[in-house]
Parts: C-alpha cells; structure tokens; sequence
C-alpha cells in the first residue's frame, strides 16, 4: 500500500514542477512578483555572486564590469611627469685632430624622462634616484595640467629613491597602503609615463615579495610585478585595487628595453622610511655591526648539530668591531636583531640597516645548544667603505 502511494506522490510532484517549468518559460507574468523577482530567486548563488564587486575591486564601465577604473582614479592624478635635464660633458675620446679644425661644438644638454608621486599635501614626492642623479633642473607636469620646477630634497643610491618638493596649491595625494598585508597574487595596477606617450595605467598582479637578486644593492629588497613597466615608468606608482601605493617602480628584466612582465617595485615602507630620513637629516643612516654572514641551510644545521633550523650563521667578525664587542663570535647563528626574526642574509641585512646607529640593540643567537640574549651598540656603515650590510 505505502508503495502505492510513494509513486502517486512521486508522480504529482514531478507534474507540478514540469507545469512550473512551462509557465516560467512562457508565462512567467502569470506567478506572484512577475519575472524579474521569480528569475532571481531561481539564479544560482555563483552567478548572483558575478554581479557584486568581489573584495578589493571596484565595479565600473557599461554593465558593471569589473574593472579597477576607481583604484585608477584614486592614484592616477597625484602621479606626475619628471623631465630632469643634465649636462652632457664633451666626449674625451674625440680624435683631437677633429677638435683643431671643428672645436669641441655646442654641449647638448641631455634629458631624461621619468614619473614621481605625490605623497603629501605640502609637495613632497617619491621618484627614484636614477631618475634625477645629476640634474641641473628638474621639471614636472601633473596629471591636470600644471607645470612646476621641482627641488631635490635628496636621495639615496642604495635604494633608488629620491625626495622631490614642489611648490602648488591643491595638490592631490596618494594614500599609502599597508606593504606587510601584500601577497603574491594580489592585483596591482603600475600608473606611469612610459616612452614619453601621456599617464598610462597597466595591470598585473604582485608576482613575488622580498626580491633582492635584482638590485645592485642588498637593501633592495623589490615587489616583483608583471604589471607592464617600461621606460619611463620609473618612479611611478605601483597601487594595489584600492588605489593605495604599495610600491615606487623601478626596474625592469628586460632584453630589449620593453616590458617582458617582470618588473620590479621598492615597497612603499621602505620609500616612506627613507624620505623621513632625508626630511630628518638629509641623509639616510644605517646600522652596521661588522660580521660576515651565510644562509643556515638544514645540511649545515644538521651538520653543526645546531637546535635551530632557520637564522644565519656567521662566519668572520670584524676585530673590534661593534658585533665582537658586544660578544658575538664566528659560529653563531644570528635568529633575531631587534625585535625582527632574522631567517636568511638578506633580512639580517635589512634587520641591521634599519638600526639606530650609536645605539644598543638586542641582538638573538644560538650557540651550540646555548640561546644567547646579546646588547651591541651599533655603528653607522660608511657607504662605499664597508660591505654591504655587515
């Protein structure tokens, strides 16, 4: 009997839902609320989901596509041109022999071309050094229209970054973003003046973090991008989707000296500690301790019979310098400086730069299978005169 009524029961239900398909399909006017409410409660979630901006993005354009057309307008007026202008000195391979009889001729001044970025409302902006090493005079143009004359604050070859003040009203700003929440696959956009062709916008994502194998410098430590960057794009501003600068662009991997996708971007905080730097005294000081470090690998660890897995072993310390005074010795494998975990060179360097110098900074390090807690007074490292870091 019960199974009598299961197929009865079975057969009704899939009579009403195959009249319920028929009159949405063709009548669909005939159900409470009409088509559009009935056709919204029958769409998937997923498809519901599509027409929202999903987290980070903004919605723009003709039919809500997704796009980052309001991170661009957030960023995009507060990024400028740079020409810088320098003096090109004579050729000193000239055959003399044409000198005698043509003379040295006019001295052409050179041009280069790059971007900047305004990061306060009283001129300042960030470009990168290269940009405007030896300039004689400094022009910008921003995204409205004005032109000014810019002052060299200063800057700093270790890190590519200069400091440029203007002098206008009604300056737009960029908002700078958090660096440290920055992950790989994240989208940003490169905002620039590339090959001298007007403010152009590109996007990608962040390809890697922490990149310091592309730097002539070990305090280079780059936000590696395939957000298109090319000539000209140097100094501009790598924004994430909310339009918040997370990066100064500038360099590029490239055979050619076009875009092959593998850009590089010195973090905003890094830019940002610098120009406070150059506002404070006019240079950028660096801790420095004397060591000679090596990457801990697990071989090594396992070799020295060492607790730790991660740190960096140091291998030589400079006599007398402030690591030895302060009872650091080679052997030791450095875990943390300050309050920064320290797990390959490449952070011990940052770690030490980032020291007051003349002040006394904790200093972590296993020896043996002894923890030690060591205070050493940092010194300031002489650029040029001592390794990189050390």
């Amino acid at each position: 009997m019960w199974r009598r009524t299961w197929l009865v029961f079975s057969q009704a239900v899939t009579v009403a839902v195959a009249v319920l398909f028929v009159v949405i399909t063709l009548k669909p006017e005939w159900l409470p609320g009409g088509q559009g409410s009935m056709a919204a409660r029958l769409l998937p979630a997923a498809t519901l989901f599509q027409l929202a901006p999903a987290p980070g993005t903004a919605a723009s354009g003709a039919g809500g596509n997704l796009g980052y057309a309001t991170a661009a307008r957030r960023a995009a007026p507060a990024v400028v041109s740079i020409s810088a202008t320098k003096m090109a000195s004579n050729n000193p391979h000239t055959d003399p022999r044409f000198r005698f009889f043509f003379g040295d001729g006019p001295v052409t001044p050179q041009v280069g071309l790059g971007s900047g970025v305004i990061v306060s409302p009283e001129g300042y902006l960030l470009t990168n050094h290269h940009v405007v090493e030896g300039a004689t005079e400094i022009e910008v143009q921003l995204a409205d229209g004005r032109q000014t004359r810019a002052r060299l604050v200063g800057s700093d070859p270790e890190t590519d970054i200069a400091v440029l003040k203007i002098d206008l009203a009604e300056l737009p700003v960029v908002v700078l973003g958090d660096v440290r929440a920055l992950q790989v696959g994240d989208a940003v956009l490169a905002i620039g003046n590339p090959f001298n062709v007007g403010q152009t916008v590109t996007a990608g994502i962040v390809s890697a973090l922490d990149r310091n194998e592309a730097g002539a410098s070990r305090f280079q430590n780059f936000i590696q991008t395939d957000a298109a960057i090319n000539p000209g794009n140097s100094g501009g501003a790598l924004v994430d989707a909310n339009g918040a600068l997370v990066g100064i662009n500038t360099a590029i991997f490239s055979r050619s000296g076009g875009s092959l996708g593998i850009g590089f971007a010195v973090p905003a905080d890094t830019a940002r500690q610098v120009m406070e730097q150059l506002l404070r005294d006019g240079k950028v000081r660096r801790g420095w301790i004397g060591v000679e470090p090596r990457d801990l690998s697990a071989e090594l660890a396992e070799s020295l019979n060492l607790p730790v897995r991660q740190g960096v072993l140091i291998t030589g310390v400079l006599q007398n310098g402030p690591a030895a005074l302060g009872g650091l010795r080679p052997g030791d494998v450095v875990v943390q400086v300050g309050d920064k975990p320290v797990r390959n060179v490449g952070e011990l360097f940052g770690a030490v730069a980032a020291l007051p110098p003349e002040q006394e900074a904790l200093i972590v390090a296993q020896r043996g299978d002894e923890q030690l807690r060591l205070k050493v007074k940092v010194g300031e490292r002489r650029s040029g005169a001592q390794p990189a870091g050390r």
